[in-house]
């Protein structure tokens, strides 16, 4: 079996079963290698686009296309044709934006556009929950096809600084069966939050893949991105192969694949070399490659031939995987971006405002020399543009205005805030963490850390409405998710225990309208809510109580709620307050509403794992441990929604 054929086989999920891996990746190192130096850009924001790239070794910048697709379907004669143009458009926009605007042309753009196909029908993203419901159900117990078009740009400034391209592109074509699915099943997945923006509305490499019965073809394409025959096409772009190294290899319900037994011009070159070079010495052995089985993501030839001059490393040397290499780096990729928002860099560039080097300098009261390191490692981040006009402009892309300045409506300065000036601190300690078992704020604050991890931030006036300012900005960019996960238009009444400035509050009264809700609150956090309100809100419907949820007697509502809470305090507080929610439920009527990052069963995902490392008193649990933690105090019925955002989403209510 060749590399070509490894992604084409109906047993692609059995990754471990694959055979012959080693020579796959032998040959396909030399096709990623190609691209390197090269300035490549991925026009998709799709992160499972950029996984499958990152992992195989590719570096490459992300620039999120503008493209409208909008495309007329009619005009096209067969569901590819549409994939592959509005690939091509997508990679077109980005290369000539690059070029006209941003002043820095690329020298390839990859463009990636994928669709699902049911009878012809194309179906792209869903609109809204009952949309991907209605996707789903055409789905069920069916074949259909996953179709991706792919566009890879080569571009090349001319000297009247006109753009020139050359484009290559194709198309993927893989068949995926789903099973019979209950109703149950189906809004159980679309609650999830997960179909909302996959083509087809399912993800496969995630919890969509409980609806697939089989695939047949390239799995990765069905992910978002077909990696083998990007691969394939690579080769034919930079090592256009004689016929006769062409063999043509037919595969049951595959078009005949192309594959390479010598991959390129050099390679070939290198086996003369090396034969020459063992005639001379009287050693008598083939040129070949042998490899030896090691769990790297790269493997290198196993010979001392020269490949352009440079001689080849041998099979026991091993590249250092592309996911240790990020981890090594990637703290100076946080603290990078603390220290721009600690300096205002974002809120000196807000308002599409761009400045020189020295001009940064001296606004944020710097030296010339650490902005520009600071400046150009931002924009190598995707925090910040560079522009060169008559000299060399900095500023910021559209996600530093929206995010990062500080007087943005969706800002979440103070939150990176509180995270360099309290969670790094916690982390640079963290090998005491282990071996203690026990938060560290002692230690790095000098602090007493009895009680709930409030007490250690509202302990001086300046560092309680720091702390709230992190909650607040954290709280407006997940609130609506959170509000939204479940239909909660029957309560009346809400009480957010610990609900700080009201921001979840804000969000729940504009979405149901018959709903008030009363914020319940430390008293040092009541009296500074003032500073958080949006110039005109409805006093009428949002009212805030002083109090301690654990020691004082719980405000009366339908739907009680704790966000961030549950996580942060010890089995014998938590005990205290969920009995004492739990008795002030009523049956069929009240319910609880959490907002919490929810662990997957399999604790892989790494957010919550990482937050759990900071060692509050309590623990970080998955949506099976919530269920029966809540069931433990008379919640029979208890549902999780993941919402995607930074907090999921648990309900319980008695029935």
């Amino acid at each position: 079996m060749t590399w070509l054929c490894v992604l084409k086989s109906e047993s692609i999920l059995a990754y471990g079963s694959m055979p012959e891996t080693n020579k796959e990746t032998m040959l396909l190192n030399p096709v990623i290698s190609k691209l390197a130096g090269k300035r490549v850009v991925l026009a998709s924001a799709s992160p499972r686009r950029q996984d499958i790239l990152t992992n195989v070794g590719l570096r490459f910048e992300v620039v999120p296309s503008w493209f409208k697709e909008t495309l007329d379907k009619s005009v096209f004669s067969a569901p590819y044709e549409y994939a592959v143009e509005t690939a091509k458009q997508k990679a077109l926009e980005v290369a000539r934006r690059m070029h006209m605007k941003h002043l820095k042309t690329p020298d390839i753009v990859i463009g990636a556009d994928t669709i699902v196909t049911l009878e012809d029908a194309i179906l792209e993203k869903p609109v809204d929950k009952q949309d991907a419901y209605n996707m789903l159900s055409r789905l069920s117990g069916k074949e259909h096809s996953v179709f991706t078009g792919v566009a890879i740009v080569h571009c090349k400034s001319q000297e009247d600084n006109q753009l020139e391209t050359d484009v290559f592109d194709f198309y993927e074509e893989t068949k995926v069966k789903f099973a019979d699915l209950s109703e149950d099943l189906l809004w159980e997945y679309v609650h999830s939050g997960e179909p909302m923006d996959k083509a087809g509305g399912y993800g496969i490499q995630s919890l969509g893949g409980m609806l697939v019965e089989r695939v047949h073809g390239d799995f990765l394409n069905v992910v978002g991105f077909p990696l083998n025959h990007f691969c394939k096409k690579l080769a034919e772009i930079y090592y256009p192969p004689s016929k006769q190294t062409i063999n043509r290899i037919k595969h049951d319900s595959i078009p005949y694949v192309e594959t390479f037994e010598n991959l390129s011009d050099i390679e070939q070159d290198c086996c003369v070399k090396s034969e020459a070079l063992n005639a001379k010495t009287g050693i008598q052995e083939k040129c070949n490659y042998a490899f030896k089985n090691k769990s790297s993501n790269v493997t290198v030839p196993d010979t001392a031939a020269l490949q352009n001059g440079i001689p080849e490393r041998s099979s026991d040397h091993l590249q250092l995987p592309a996911n240790i290499i990020q981890l090594l780096d990637g703290f100076k990729a946080s603290k990078t971006l603390f220290a721009a928002c600690k300096l205002k860099v974002f809120d000196k560039l807000k308002d599409k405002r761009a400045l020189k080097a020295e001009d940064i300098a001296d606004e944020i009261n710097a030296s010339l020399c650490g902005t520009e390191k600071l400046l150009d490692a931002c924009v190598a981040l995707g925090l910040l543009e560079k522009t060169h006009q008559v000299t060399v402009v900095y500023s910021n892309t559209e996600a530093a205005n929206t995010f990062l300045a500080c007087d943005s409506e969706f800002s979440i300065h103070e939150y990176i805030i509180h995270s360099n000036d309290h969670m790094w601190p916690l982390f640079t300690h963290l090998e005491f963490a282990v071996k203690e078992g026990t938060c560290q704020k002692q230690r790095v604050f000098e602090k007493s850390t009895h009680g709930l991890i409030h007490d250690t931030h509202l302990c001086n006036q300046d560092r309680r409405k720091n702390f709230m300012a992190a909650n607040h900005g954290m709280m407006k960019i997940t609130a609506k998710d959170v509000a939204t996960a479940f239909d909660l238009f029957k309560y009346a009444s809400a009480c957010d225990l610990g609900g700080c400035t009201g921001a979840l509050a804000h969000d729940l009264i504009q979405i149901y309208p018959n709903m008030k809700v009363n914020v319940f609150d430390l008293p040092g956090v009541i009296e500074n809510v003032c500073h958080f309100q949006p110039e005109h809100f409805d006093s009428s419907r949002i009212s805030f109580t002083s109090g301690n949820f654990l020691e004082d007697n719980l405000p009366e509502a339908d739907l009680y709620i704790l966000s961030r809470v549950v996580h942060d305090l010890t089995d014998e507080k938590l005990n205290c307050l969920l009995q004492k929610i739990s008795d002030a439920c009523h049956l069929d009527r009240s319910a609880l509403l959490l907002a919490e990052i929810v662990l997957d069963e399999e604790k892989r995902e790494p957010r919550a794992l990482l937050q759990s490392l900071s060692m509050s008193e309590g623990k970080q649990r998955s949506g099976s441990e919530y269920r029966r933690l809540l069931q433990s105090y008379g919640f029979t019925n208890v549902l999780v929604r993941k919402t995607g955002n930074l907090l999921d989403a648990v309900l319980a209510f008695k029935s």
